[in-house]
């Protein structure tokens, strides 16, 4: 207590010293801006334009829980380190912020608010965002714990007293909340010296994250009456909104209770799948259906986006499709959910099931950059069309096939990976963020970059350091385990900007980067940093329009982490004999790397050769024709440098060529004729691999043939009432995927001349099951057939021409619940074995009323292609 009695001393003098220092000058300017308003139909609007609210980005939790305990293990100064997160928020254009607070850690049981040093740098935080002109939504009350990913700890709050059910129907609990809600929203930022309930970035107030009501309607309505209420009591004038994704029978009553708004959030990906998802994940983000809009629009609700990701994707396309969506649907601000601290984002520890970070996910982040001019461009409610044809819209281009989204205005171009698209008026452009190569910036390493216009002939660049994956970013993590590293890499860079011209000079800002030199042409070798560039005869000026000093210099980026030889490698699980094969292999090393070589074999066969670096840490060779014959390629790569040789597998230093070196077993490939079978699914090495809802019957049992296994799917109910949603109609449906694409590409000559698809499969439970047996194209579409399973293991046979038509599953299934299972296109292609990807198993097609309420059961040991 008399520690927090000493911190209440110094937030009082503080806000006194701030009341009597001069007001931030951008308050200034905020304090124009007036309440934002919900009009009679639903849109928000600022207070002193009726201008309609529009906002897009990140969630960020330093100042609470596993983020900040974190910190505080790794010796970080956690201002520091959320001013420099928040410089890169506005680098990437981001203007809002969303946060669920951890009431748990700065209240008490009976919910006064605490002012420790969690509320203080929560403070800080918003002072910082304030500074860059970022607005925020608040959540005062998250209810969680705050261990995730660690085990809670017993803090003072009324969440960790009553949890989160017994806060929402526990009377002392409720009482609770009505304190701490009053109290949050009059607490003085000490920083700003201004109560949240009057802060004119704060845009609105979300009531609480994700309660689960299970109660009946007039008891729900009455507690967040209460509620609002309590808020209301301060005499903030801030719309106020509830969460409705979550228990959404109850639209009617939230719509009722007095709330200007409802928060949505969209996880099309599912949650926690443990690695990186392949395949088309398009479909999945093709629209956001509300089947309460007509509630919204009599009611005349606002809508907002709190959370949102693509959850175990690495692929850069999937936001800005996401954002179009949202935007189609009526909402008109959105934050992801959730941006890596940069101190820990090297082992993503977190939110493992999610991956942000502008440094170590450099693709990813410029997606969300994207995401945020969608969020400001598109008008709300229009309809834009179904997939494919939505991909390209306005100034914004989605391509699945190259992992790219971009947008080509007038005055900005921003792209997530190397693009051929050219600006579309390059007298006018005035901003360009990109990754890799296109017509104006063309860059050999793996960071992103960011060229911004401060006047005729006088451009600045900032260049982020290298990221290189070494590991599953969606796996089990610590902070011990490296996921990423990063490495500040020198290399060549050539831009053609026609104002620039040739032999412009390049000056180094930021601090420690005295670099002074002239481009060769158009150009340059470039290490990171930020940097004027000025067309040649034109000199450099201390300040620009716009650009105060210290943005001028602006930098922040992770020192190089590289601390050994990481190397990358994924073998081909099978080649057709023959076919032409390359090794490839990511190698990021903390010594420069002198050599790289695969050493093979296959039966009495053996060869050495060298990998060549063709792009930045990506390193290839052809394996040699008399090695690609029937029989198994074993091979080990061996990295050499000034330190000596790694050898991969394994990492051991040393190489196989040494009398007493005991190396892992080398990487295999398995090589078969060309009228081999083409296996898709192989159950005993493939089924952690097949995307499904888990259940507890799921199981992989051996068969009576050697190192072969049944994968396991016993449903005893096809339909069960979903308590988030349980006015959904019913859909008897249980469906699950196996992504193929990885698996066959070393065997794609050999797929064209098959035409029949072979399932070994049987029934369970002693009686035969109707299971639906589909090919997913790479467009989204499918093509299946219904078999009808006996309890005895056998081969069924499917003429690949007697395919027809079937939905789509979108798996993992989308959150929240109230979203289509199924993919709703018009897609007219017919059926292409060569544009196939996955494998979708789904039971209930095909069955009666009466089988509907059945047990079901299949158990599936391999599908091939013949």
């Amino acid at each position: 207590m008399l520690r927090f009695q000493t911190l209440k001393c110094l937030f009082l003098l503080a806000s006194v010293f701030f009341a009597l220092s001069p007001v931030f000058s951008q308050d200034v300017k905020n304090e124009k801006k007036g309440d934002v308003y919900v009009d009679d139909k639903g849109v928000m609007r600022w207070g002193h334009n009726k201008e309609e609210v529009k906002g897009f980005g990140v969630n960020y939790s330093v100042p609470f829980a596993h983020a900040f305990r974190s910190g505080k293990k790794l010796g970080v100064d956690l201002k520091e380190a959320m001013r420099n997160d928040v410089y890169h928020f506005s680098r990437l254009g981001f203007d809002l912020y969303r946060i669920h607070v951890w009431d748990t850690e700065i209240s008490d049981e009976e919910g006064n608010l605490l002012e420790n040093e969690h509320l203080d740098h929560f403070d800080y935080l918003i002072s910082e965002l304030k500074k860059r002109e970022i607005n925020f939504v608040l959540t005062p009350i998250a209810y969680w714990g705050n261990g995730w990913p660690e085990p809670d700890e017993d803090t003072p709050g009324f969440s960790n007293k009553f949890g989160k059910e017994g806060s929402l129907v526990n009377p002392l609990a409720i009482e609770a909340q009505e304190n701490y809600l009053a109290q949050f929203l009059n607490h003085v930022n000490p920083y700003t010296g201004r109560a949240y309930k009057n802060e004119p970035n704060v845009i609105a107030f979300e009531v609480s994250n994700e309660p689960h009501h299970r109660e009946a309607p007039e008891k729900v309505q009455e507690f967040i009456e209460r509620m609002i209420a309590s808020m209301r009591s301060t005499d903030t004038k801030k719309p106020i909104f509830y969460n409705v994704t979550h228990s959404s029978q109850l639209a009617e009553t939230y719509a009722a209770a007095g709330i200007d708004g409802g928060t949505f959030q969209w996880y099309p990906t599912g949650l926690g799948f443990g690695k990186e998802l392949e395949g088309n994940l398009l479909p999945n983000v093709n629209n956001y259906k509300i089947p309460f809009d007509d509630v919204w629009e009599k009611k005349g609700l606002a809508k907002l986006v709190y959370e949102f990701d693509a959850a175990d994707v690495m692929k850069s396309y999937m936001y800005p499709a996401m954002a179009r969506s949202f935007r189609q649907a009526g909402m008109q601000i959105g934050t992801h959910f959730a941006y890596d601290p940069t101190y820990m984002a090297a082992g993503n520890t977190e939110y493992d099931t999610h991956y942000m970070n502008l440094v170590y996910t450099p693709q990813k982040a410029l997606a969300l950059m994207i995401s945020g001019e969608i969020f400001h461009e598109l008008p709300m409610n229009k309809d834009l069309g179904g997939y494919p044809a939505n991909l390209n819209f306005r100034n914004f281009g989605i391509s699945y096939e190259k992992d790219l989204a971009e947008m080509n205005a007038p005055e900005k171009f921003i792209y997530t990976n190397s693009t051929e698209t050219s600006p579309k008026n390059l007298k006018r452009l005035k901003r360009i963020a990109g990754y890799g190569n296109s017509p104006v910036v063309k860059y050999e390493g793996t960071g992103a970059y960011f060229l911004d216009k401060l006047e005729n002939g006088v451009w600045r660049l900032e260049i982020m350091p290298d990221a290189v994956l070494v590991d599953n970013p969606f796996g089990n993590s610590s902070l011990d385990k490296i996921l990423a590293v990063i490495k500040h890499g020198e290399w060549e860079m050539n831009i053609q900007l026609p104002e620039l011209g040739k032999n412009f000079s390049v000056s180094g800002m930021n601090s420690g980067n005295e670099r002074e030199f002239t481009a060769s042409g158009n150009s340059f070798s470039i290490e990171p940093g930020t940097y004027i560039l000025s067309k040649n005869g034109k000199k450099a000026k201390a300040s620009y329009k716009g650009w105060p000093a210290d943005d001028l210099k602006a930098f922040f980026a992770p020192e190089t982490t590289v601390d050994k030889t990481y190397l990358v490698h994924e073998p081909a699980p099978s080649l057709t004999a023959g076919q032409n094969y390359k090794i490839e292999a990511t190698i990021v090393s903390n010594e420069p790397v002198e050599q790289v070589q695969a050493w093979l074999r296959n039966g009495n066969t053996y060869e050495s050769l060298d990998l060549q670096e063709e792009k930045a840490y990506t390193y290839r060779a052809s394996v040699p024709e008399e090695l690609l014959k029937k029989g198994f390629l074993e091979y080990r790569i061996i990295v050499t440098t000034p330190e000596g040789t790694t050898t991969f597998p394994g990492g051991k230093q040393g190489n196989p060529g040494q009398w007493d070196f005991d190396p892992d077993q080398p990487y295999s490939v398995r090589i078969v004729n060309y009228e081999a079978p083409v296996f898709l699914f192989d159950a005993a090495r493939d089924h952690e691999d097949v995307v499904r809802k888990w259940l507890p019957t799921n199981n992989l049992v051996p068969t009576e043939n050697p190192g072969e296994a049944e994968f396991q799917i016993n449903i005893e109910k096809l339909f069960e009432v979903d308590p988030e949603n349980t006015k959904a109609q019913p859909v008897y449906d249980y469906s699950f995927r196996y992504n193929f694409k990885k698996k066959i590409e070393g065997r794609r000559e050999a797929v064209e001349g098959k035409d029949r698809l072979v399932l070994k499969a049987r029934a369970l439970n002693g009686k035969p099951v109707k299971l639906q047996v589909a090919l997913v194209m790479n467009n989204g579409s499918s093509f299946g057939k219904i078999l009808e399973l006996d309890p005895k293991l056998k081969e069924y046979e499917i003429d690949l021409s007697t395919l027809e038509p079937v939905k789509t599953v979108t798996l993992p299934r989308p959150y929240p619940t109230f979203l289509p299972l199924f993919f709703e296109h018009n897609i007219q292609e017919t059926f292409d074995l060569e544009e196939a990807e996955s494998l979708q198993f789904s039971i209930g097609p095909g069955l009666s009323e009466s089988e509907r309420q059945e047990q079901h059961g299949v158990g599936i040991v391999s599908v091939r292609l013949e």
